[in-house]
């Protein structure tokens, strides 16, 4: 045989496998069978070519001939599948198709298509969104105390309650004809970083009108009756919704609610005989339940005299109840963490309501659990992030300057490797948060309902939002563990499990929806393969599922291909759209995805069914997904702000993060799989030269450390959004004041100390300092005045507060 020619169809192969170019790949088939027949003619000892040629006839005829490889190959398997398949619960499959799938799936294929991110418009706002910003919102802030919000009345004053409600600020999500401001998901995520920025307690008060609620559910699913009767007034705060998910018995479970509705005829208002439903619940923290006028509620239907077909069990049901009709109690509160926004449990005994109650009337029967599901997205990509992002621009903010403005050995307390550290984190994970924030809310806008990256979102900017305020917490010592009107950091730091537990807690949303809706939604065939499995009629499902099959073992082969060739290359020669600092960073992020792609897929194959209940192993993937995403994200912004020099050391710090991370997990789940020989062998392909992710080095954490410990643009964009009084009495108002001040005198200050070291009698009294500095002319009169404007600057920021009586 011609060794050069059988090398070149070996390299075609491989190359068609890699890039799934399925003409490359007949014609080298065709190729090696000609060659392998030629051979056999032309060798005087033809055993080796013949038994080539048998080989590929056995393997080329049934694979190329479609009737046959279903007859051979497809319907057995499909035969196998639908034994070892297991069972789906109808709230499992729902749960698992709802929403859509967007940029997360191309980093869950392993090929990303760069060119589909880039392409995206930048994030902004419409004209009326922004005034909407520096008008309302900016003036509700600034009528927020959260001291006397948190502490005093335990509830935001009821002139606040009466501006929210006027200006619209519930009925954000609202459509204009209905009375609504029909904000985009930008601006309502803007709105909520502003908000939450100077008040968690109003942050949660407008994020669930605008959330998973009734406008949300009647926009998609009411009735035009529905909608005329509750959305103009819900838009103008004359209906105080809130939605009833979550009961005793049933938490991250909600499919296995046991609140009741029962089909049948009864009374109402005077009526008999009225087709209907009697409903008997029991809920708990339901946010703006104790206020509520009007309430969402689900509830497991039955219809056991038939009265609406031949189904008794119809499944989860969505209604909406005016909480003053007899036989609802509401009213108390809880308490969740002294954080005093409005949350509380609900019940219901023996309550009758009509039919034509439930969100979509008869026809949306039965449908709750994927109304809900389709809609949670949605909220789940703005709420929770903004209130994050929030949170930890504030943070980076004030903790920042408060580093630069107190002092210790003679030093601000940022000069401090140890306090450095910290800060440096601060930095690089709020820009990766904001970063993803901004991302997600983008894909709302375009029509995309983000099951998985909403949920990557939820989980990782509420973790990263954690790890942001524990950092601002030590390095504020004493001053943030002692609550008063000067403390800033104390509520949001109190309010961090709420962001953890709600809208999915953060440990399930991890192991169970991430990778879990991950698997099925982003993988180009495993949900095809499902649907076939699932399909009554014989031959449709062997048709189905041999596309699907054969197309997953091409996609397998090809992972194979690329992930090695992308780990011999460290993926140098992958071309990109977008050059300069975020070249490599693009180039590796394909390697990783790449590599992912192969792992996550074997694992699928290797461990079927029981995947999903090894969480650990499931974790760890939703953990390599959602560090690609947020890493994409950063690249991103990067991009789409001009790629500004100052912002390099946070671009470069967040991905170098996520990078490694990401890898991190990948080994680790290699470290964990069950099968050791495939381990190590997908170890071998994917990591051909080991790990080549490390963590961001100290001089990248200096790099951003410092720009929290200045007043510059860079410092400015990563905070951009959040409320900045323009008082000293508060305490962010201290800060902003102060900062420019002591930078402006630290030089000065340096002269103070070396004439205290000179004459340690002056020690503890700073006027006395300023004043034998002017006598012995170290200090002019004019610098004089700014040590002591300084120093008075400073002496209020550090001040903490005390009281009487607690």
């Amino acid at each position: 045989m011609n060794t050069a020619v059988w090398i070149l169809i070996a390299v075609v192969i491989i190359w068609g496998l890699a890039a799934q170019r399925v003409p490359g790949l007949v014609w080298a088939m065709v190729l090696a069978a000609a060659m392998a027949l030629w051979d056999a003619f032309t060798d005087p000892s033809p055993t080796v070519s013949l038994l080539v040629l048998a080989l590929f006839l056995i393997l080329f005829i049934p694979l190329a001939m479609p009737p046959l490889r279903r007859a051979l190959i497809s319907a057995p398997l499909l035969r196998v599948f639908k034994k070892i398949m297991p069972a789906m619960s109808d709230t499992e499959r729902e749960a698992l198709e709802a929403g859509t799938v967007w940029w997360e799936a191309e980093l869950f294929g392993g090929d990303p298509d760069w060119d589909q991110l880039f392409n995206l418009p930048q994030p902004s706002l419409s004209d009326a969104e922004q005034a909407f910003l520096d008008g309302p919102v900016e003036k509700l802030c600034a009528m927020l105390d959260d001291w006397q919000i948190t502490h005093e009345q335990r509830d935001l004053p009821p002139k606040v309650w009466r501006f929210m409600k006027d200006e619209g600020f519930f009925g954000m999500i609202i459509p204009k004809k209905y009375g609504g401001l029909e904000f985009s998901a930008q601006a309502h995520s803007a709105v909520v970083v502003k908000v939450a920025s100077r008040s968690i307690t109003a942050g949660v008060t407008i994020m669930v009108p605008n959330s998973l609620g009734p406008a949300e559910l009647l926009l998609h699913y009411g009735t035009d009756q529905q909608k005329k009767q509750y959305l103009p007034r819900l838009a103008r705060g004359k209906e105080v919704p809130c939605f009833a998910l979550t009961g005793p018995e049933a938490g991250s479970d909600a499919g296995s609610m046991p609140d009741r509705g029962i089909v049948c005829r009864g009374t109402f208002k005077g009526k008999k005989n009225v087709l209907g439903i009697r409903l008997n619940w029991e809920k708990r923290y339901i946010t703006l339940g104790p206020v509520a006028t009007v309430l969402g509620l689900a509830f497991r239907l039955f219809d056991p005299d038939n009265l609406l077909g031949s189904e008794e069990d119809l499944g989860i049901t969505l209604a909406l109840i005016p909480t003053n009709t007899p036989g609802v109690k509401i009213g108390t509160r809880h308490n969740p963490l002294n954080i005093p926004f409005q949350n509380g449990p609900n019940w219901g005994e023996d309550v009758f309501i009509p039919l034509d109650w439930v969100i979509g009337g008869r026809e949306r029967v039965g449908q709750g659990w994927r109304m809900l599901m389709d809609s949670l997205a949605a909220g789940r990509s703005i709420s929770l992030p903004a209130l994050s992002v929030g949170a930890g621009m504030v943070a980076c903010r004030a903790t920042g300057a408060y580093a630069r403005i107190r002092r210790q050995f003679k030093l601000p307390i940022g000069k401090f490797e140890a306090v450095e550290e910290g800060l440096g984190r601060m930095a690089g994970y709020t820009y990766m948060m904001d970063a993803a924030r901004t991302l997600t809310a983008r894909a709302v806008d375009m029509g995309e309902k983000p099951s998985v990256a909403s949920a990557i979102v939820k989980y990782q900017l509420t973790e990263h939002m954690r790890r942001v305020v524990n950092d601002a917490m030590d390095i504020q010592g004493g001053s943030g563990i002692c609550l008063g009107p000067r403390n800033f950091m104390g509520r949001v730091y109190q309010a961090l499990p709420i962001s953890i537990t709600v809208e999915g807690a953060n440990l399930l949303t991890r192991a169970l929806i991430i990778y879990g809706q991950g698997a099925v939604r982003c993988h180009p065939y495993v949900l095809q393969e499902m649907r076939a499995v699932a399909e009554p009629d014989t031959k449709l499902a062997v048709k189905n599922f041999d596309e699907a099959i054969f197309g997953h073992i091409r996609y397998t082969i090809s992972n194979v291909a690329r992930a090695f060739w992308l780990g011999l290359t460290s993926a140098r020669l992958v071309r990109t759209p977008v050059d300069g600092p975020t070249l490599r960073y693009v180039q590796r992020l394909t390697r990783l995805s790449s590599a992912f792609a192969l792992i996550s897929d074997i694992a699928m194959l290797t461990l079927g069914g029981s995947l999903k209940r090894k969480e650990k192993i499931s974790g760890r993937f939703a953990d390599v997904l959602s560090y690609m995403y947020l890493a994409s994200a950063v690249i991103k912004r990067f991009e789409d702000d001009g790629r500004p020099v100052e912002d390099i050391p946070l671009m470069r710090y967040a991905c170098q993060y996520c990078l490694h991370e990401a890898e991190k997990m990948l080994v680790v789940i290699l470290k964990n799989f069950p099968n050791a020989f495939l381990a190590w062998l997908m170890g071998g392909m994917v990591f051909p030269f080991g790990r080549r992710n490390p963590v961001p080095d100290d001089r990248m954490n200096h790099d951003c450390a410092v720009l929290l410990l200045e007043t510059s643009a860079a410092r400015d964009r990563l905070t951009r959004g959040i409320y900045l009084p323009t008082t000293t009495r508060e305490a962010l108002g201290r800060l902003e004041d102060a900062l420019p001040k002591v930078i402006a005198a630290e030089l000065l200050e340096r002269k103070l100390a070396k004439l205290v070291e000179d004459t340690p009698m002056l020690l503890g009294d700073h006027e006395a300092q300023v004043k034998a500095a002017v006598a012995r002319n170290v200090l002019s009169a004019a610098e004089a005045k700014l040590v002591r404007t300084a120093y008075a600057a400073r002496r209020e920021v550090i001040a903490v507060d005390d009281f009487e009586k607690i």
